[in-house]
Formats: structure tokens, sequence, C-alpha cells
């Protein structure tokens, strides 16, 4: 449901950085229809970052309520996630839509999704998407053997997943705070 495409959130030394990769694959053959699909933005004038896999509108979709939730709850992250998950379990169109997301401020991560999970990860590091669990492995081994930057961990874990995964590629977006 959630593949095709790579996110992965870092937190580092207070900072934090949100990379995507760009590839757009459509079907089941698997073909790749565009390159550079920017699927990390700022919200919120730029305090908070959103990373997606899914669905392009319904993607948007959530980014919109999201940043309605983050206004309503004055860019509390955490309570505009737990209320937005909340809105998008029970509401009987939301809960169709198809993607996850990681919204992420400095010094946090939070990986959202439809079934109502918010999960904070231990570590400071999560991903979503095809790729994810290869980012999300050479990102952990990143944070605990070298001493780059969130920025930096990011960029590298996803250039290894895109090594890995046909759903991911090397033309990564990332956005850090």
């Amino acid at each position: 449901m959630f593949r095709s495409t790579t996110v992965i959130g870092v937190v580092r030394d207070g900072a934090v950085a949100v990379a995507a990769d760009g590839q757009v694959t459509l079907g089941d053959a698997g073909t790749i229809v565009k390159h550079t699909a920017k699927k990390v933005r700022k919200l919120t004038g730029g305090k908070v970052i959103a990373g997606f896999a899914g669905s392009v509108a319904d993607a948007q979709a959530l980014q919109d309520r999201f940043e309605k939730k983050l206004e309503q709850f004055a860019g509390n992250l955490k309570r505009a996630a737990v209320e937005f998950a909340k809105d998008w379990r029970t509401d009987k169109i939301l809960r169709n839509l198809n993607a996850m997301m990681l919204v992420a401020e400095p010094g946090t991560v939070l990986l959202v999704s439809g079934d109502g999970n918010v999960i904070e990860p231990d570590d400071g590091v999560t991903g979503i998407g095809t790729g994810g669990p290869f980012a999300i492995a050479a990102a952990r081994a990143l944070v605990q053997h070298t001493k780059m930057s969130a920025e930096e961990i990011a960029r590298e874990s996803l250039m290894i997943a895109s090594e890995i995964c046909i759903y991911t590629n090397d033309k990564i977006v990332i956005e850090t705070l």
C-alpha cells in the first residue's frame, strides 16, 4: 500500500532533517514516470517539516488538514499530530486515504498514520515507504558510528536505500530545521 518511495527523518544534536527521494512509480509493473517529485515540505511558515509516502492527492489533502491542526494547537507538533491522527482514523473519508507522513520540528520527528498511530522513535530515526527500512538501517548505523549531521545522515541513508530499493532514486530533497 505505501510503496514506491522513501522518506527518512533524522534527529541529531537538536536539529532535524527530513529527506525523500524524487521517484514516482506507476502501477504494478513499476514504471518510473517522474524522477524529481518533491515529497518533503516546510509548513507553518517554515517551523515544521512534513514528508509523505503514498498517493499525491491524498498526501496533499492530509498535509492541508495537518497544517490546520497545527494552527488550531498553536504550533504544538505533538498535540496537533495526535489530534490529526484521531481525525484521520475516525473520519469516513480521511481513513480511506492512501498515505503516511513524517512530521518534524527541531529535536523531534514523528511518524503519523491513518490507523491512529503517532510514533516518536526512541533513537530519533524513522522512515516510511518501500525504501524506509533500508534508509532506517543505514541512518541508525551512521548515527552510532559517525559524527555526521542530521542532514548528512538523511542524505547518505537515502543514497544507500537508492542502491538497494528499485522504488527509490538518488534525486533527494532535504528540509532541515
